[in-house]
């Protein structure tokens, strides 16, 4: 992972969406399992992801199956908050970055995973009303009291990360040295144009989101309509996933754009004799700033389907690759440097 000497499986199983939530939790054992069995070693999930369930089901499954915790790396993030608290002025510092929430927030992260500490812990977000020196202590702290090895951010700007640094470069402590971004062939400045400098600067290594956008790039919503039995079909009463139903049947621009490149793919795809969601995903991991993809699953046929990507890799030739840009047509130009 980046230059932190950490090792992740270039694929890894996340919990957003799925465990603790609309995914029963025999199921989500089942999907780690055959993960972990194939050679899977990282896990991620969030304080946010199901109010906090998503974490108690992976705990569960790391208990239930006996892992050494030496052969697993397991990561949480904090920001949004945990259980949801209704009184009336309840929870104002159970969200955010300030020391209070950074802190209280992993504790009760580590107490839902049943864990003395997490290897990964991320600031799900920016926030612009705690001052950086503050939240780079605070994660500092949390390292030097062993509840986490490693910090690092998820969607923050190049301008943020560059300033975690420089805080904590003053300071002598630690900066971040991962970041979580969304990354598919959907949506690349970030990871190919923005973070550009800090690969070489700060050894920065991405764990990724999304590579198969929410589905879209598997070819499943290629006919404008939703298949039943897919996430979106489901009754889930996600805000994200009630979101993107509205902007499908709306008919938003970013959804027609998302089926525009999943078509662009099939003819590449079938070509190589693999599946879109192989290609998209094969893609993704063909970065090489990308230190693991993280994908989610809610049934085990899923986690096998993703991992053949990894021999898919070997495909993308660099005419391939070309051919990729040429049909997708969003492929990020980088700016030259200038002096003087």
């Amino acid at each position: 992972m980046g230059r932190s000497g950490l090792k992740v499986s270039v694929i890894s199983l996340g919990g957003w969406l799925t465990y603790g939530g609309a995914t029963g939790d025999e199921i989500a054992f089942d999907c780690m399992k055959a993960a972990y069995d194939s050679g899977v070693n990282f896990f991620d999930c969030a304080e946010g992801y199901a109010a906090g369930k998503s974490e108690i089901v992976m705990g569960k499954a790391i208990q239930k199956f006996g892992w050494n915790r030496c052969d697993i790396v397991i990561s949480t993030k904090v920001y949004w908050g945990g259980e949801s608290n209704s009184a009336p002025g309840r929870g104002q510092n159970s969200v955010g970055l300030s020391r209070k929430h950074i802190i209280e927030g992993t504790n009760a992260s580590l107490k839902r995973l049943g864990l003395d500490y997490v290897d990964l812990i991320y600031a799900h977000r920016p926030d612009r009303l705690t001052p950086m020196e503050e939240v780079v202590r605070a994660f500092n702290w949390l390292i030097d009291q062993g509840k986490a090895f490693y910090w690092g951010t998820s969607e923050w700007s190049v301008e943020e990360i560059t300033d975690a640094w420089r805080v904590a470069d003053k300071l002598g402590l630690i900066g971040p040295v991962m970041e979580q971004p969304q990354y598919n062939l959907t949506c690349r400045d970030r990871v190919e144009k923005e973070y550009h400098p800090l690969y070489s600067k700060h050894g920065l290594g991405l764990t990724t989101f999304s590579a198969l956008k929410g589905g879209f790039l598997t070819g499943k919503y290629d006919s404008e309509a939703i298949p039943e039995n897919t996430r979106l079909d489901s009754s889930s009463k996600d805000a994200y996933i009630s979101t993107v139903v509205k902007k499908f049947h709306d008919k938003d621009p970013e959804i027609v754009r998302n089926i525009t490149i999943s078509r662009s793919l099939k003819p590449i795809a079938e070509k190589l004799g693999i599946t879109q969601g192989q290609l998209a995903l094969a893609w993704v991991i063909k970065n090489p700033n990308v230190s693991s993809a993280i994908t989610g699953a809610s049934r085990v046929e899923q986690v096998y389907e993703n991992l053949k990507a990894l021999e898919a890799v070997k495909l993308l030739t660099e005419d391939v690759m070309k051919e990729i840009d040429e049909a997708v047509g969003n492929k990020p130009v980088l700016e030259p440097r200038r002096f003087g």
